[in-house]
């Protein structure tokens, strides 16, 4: 069996409930047979086109060559540094392949100035704009991010003396403006297939091209999703698919909390594509599964909340089980093909039993449409609650800076929680130059005493930023935002990428307010030394 997962305990009893359902009702088939009914009338029209990734191997197998015959000429000509312009499913799934493979991929899913600058200026090991090719990736095509990226990067080609159509790839749906500027400026174009939506596009052109440029065995990958196609498309009790999904969503009361955990396997970094692939499909209609990326060590799994299901990612799920530590755990195992396939369809499956449509993601416009609207209009910036040590504070309820302190404002923030909330923090921050910062998430988890994510912004826009605003109103949420120095030209807009990702970061915070969630903005004036003292208020 390509994919193994093991279940006990109270989710044993879940699985035990909810799996004659799904079986009697034929899903798993219904699934493979690309049935828009499944998921009800509501969501038969977005069903009907977006099941198409349920053949993504068999559509994706022609593009292999292609795209080994493209890594070769570039390769010959000394192109061997592969950046990544995408956001969401047109970055998440090739930076896991890439990671898991071994092979360097340069992600730029950001508009941090900072790390806008690293992206085009590379560094000694991997070669510099001599060395580039750029991967520009975007299902709508019209992404503002990627957007941004190109246009960086066409100049920047230009002004070393070269011709983007020699450097640029372009993956899109057919027929999206970025096919159309494109293909006028001779770039190479990849159409992905238009029935497939972002987040369950790993095995498409979109995961495809970028890692097999940046020399991946594509081949491998597809023979490893092909071997798992059959066992999820069985409407039998031992289907994976359908387990996973018995495991996530079923039950009364529901954990809608699911702490993922890397616990020894040879996957790099995939509790990132899943936490996109289920918060995007079910945080809506104020229900949904949220997804916590923990590490093996985490607060959470010695204080265990009863919301939170903890489920480990690990190379042998048999062997684990029958260590017997892990009672009441979901444990999952398997090849990262046959972990993309099996996840694919047990999200959607899990959208069923919760009742939601799992394939649209009607809050994600909302924060894009309040940063255009702050970079139409440049308002004057919102005045901070107070400033301490370098760190401005703004918050949404004037009550919560109360305390003039910075570990005054989180105790308020985490004061708002319930005992079912959770803590998003959401970092607008080079992560390039302050990696540190994501162990602020520990941190946090342990004062808060309440499940905690943590997202780079905008990145988490495209991914939990769904499940901020659709799903259940429980969170509380920490911005980290930055001020600094590094600025970079957007050509042929009237924005910088500063202002670019502050107006993304002001105008989710407007929107999160506006849905009556707490908010605190947290802006440093001089990121480095001011990182430590977040970490001690958080303490």
């Amino acid at each position: 069996m390509s994919f193994d997962i093991r279940v006990s305990g109270h989710v044993k009893a879940v699985v035990d409930e909810t799996l004659p359902g799904l079986v009697a009702d034929l899903v798993a088939s219904g699934v493979t047979a690309q049935d828009p009914t499944l998921w009800g009338p509501d969501a038969e029209a977005e069903a009907a086109r977006r099941l198409g990734w349920v053949q993504a191997v068999s559509v994706s197998r022609p593009l292999v060559p292609e795209i080994t015959a493209l890594r070769a000429q570039l390769v010959e000509k000394g192109l061997t540094r592969v950046v990544l312009a995408g956001m969401g499913g047109s970055s998440l799934a090739p930076e896991v392949i890439a990671r898991t493979a071994g092979v360097p991929l340069v992600i730029l899913d950001a508009t941090a100035p900072g790390q806008v600058l690293a992206a085009l200026e590379g560094d000694e090991e991997g070669g510099g704009i001599a060395q580039t090719v750029l991967v520009v990736s975007s299902k709508s095509g019209s992404t503002v991010e990627t957007d941004s990226a190109e246009r960086a990067f066409e100049a920047a080609f230009r002004d070393a003396g070269i011709d983007p159509a020699e450097r640029i790839v372009v993956v899109t749906d057919p027929g999206s403006p970025l096919d159309g500027s494109a293909q006028a400026d001779g770039y190479r174009v990849f159409h992905a297939d238009p029935t497939v939506g972002g987040r369950y596009s790993a095995l498409t052109a979109f995961g495809l091209v970028p890692a097999g440029l940046a020399g991946v065995d594509l081949d491998e990958l597809l023979d490893e999703a092909d071997a798992t196609l059959l066992e999820v498309a069985i409407d039998s009790p031992e289907n994976p698919a359908l387990v996973l999904a018995a495991a996530i969503a079923g039950g009364s009361p529901r954990r809608d909390k699911l702490g993922l955990v890397s616990d020894g396997t040879h996957i790099q970094g995939l509790p990132d594509w899943i936490e996109q692939l289920l918060a995007e499909s079910t945080g809506k209609a104020g229900t949904g599964i949220l997804p916590v990326v923990l590490l093996p060590v985490s607060p959470e799994l010695d204080s265990r909340p009863d919301d939170l299901q903890i489920l480990r990612i690990v190379d042998e799920a048999d062997e684990f089980h029958l260590f017997g530590r892990h009672e009441g755990e979901i444990l999952v195992s398997g090849s990262l093909a046959a972990q993309f396939v099996v996840w694919e369809y047990a999200t959607a499956i899990a959208g069923r039993i919760l009742g939601i449509d799992p394939f649209d993601q009607p809050d994600v416009e909302a924060a894009k449409a309040a940063a255009r609207g702050l970079l139409e209009h440049r308002p004057e910036p919102t005045a901070p609650a107070f400033a301490v040590d370098g760190v401005e504070v703004r918050v949404s309820d004037p009550a919560l800076a109360a305390s003039g302190t910075i570990a005054g404002v989180l105790d308020a923030l985490w004061s708002r929680l319930g005992t079912d909330g959770y803590v998003a923090i959401q970092a607008y921050v080079d992560r390039v130059d302050l990696p540190e910062l994501a162990g602020l998430r520990e941190m946090v988890a342990a004062d808060s005493g309440r499940p905690t994510t943590f997202g780079w912004g905008p990145r988490f826009l495209h991914s939990t930023g769904q499940f901020h605003k659709g799903g259940p109103a429980t969170g509380v949420f920490l911005q980290i935002t930055e001020r600094t120095d590094a600025d970079v030209a957007i050509p042929g807009r009237p924005f910088t990428f500063a202002e670019l990702v502050s107006a993304q970061a002001a105008g989710d915070a407007a929107v999160l307010a506006d849905h009556g969630r707490p908010v605190v903005t947290l802006t440093l004036t001089d990121p480095q030394p001011e990182v430590l003292s977040l970490f001690e208020a958080a303490q």
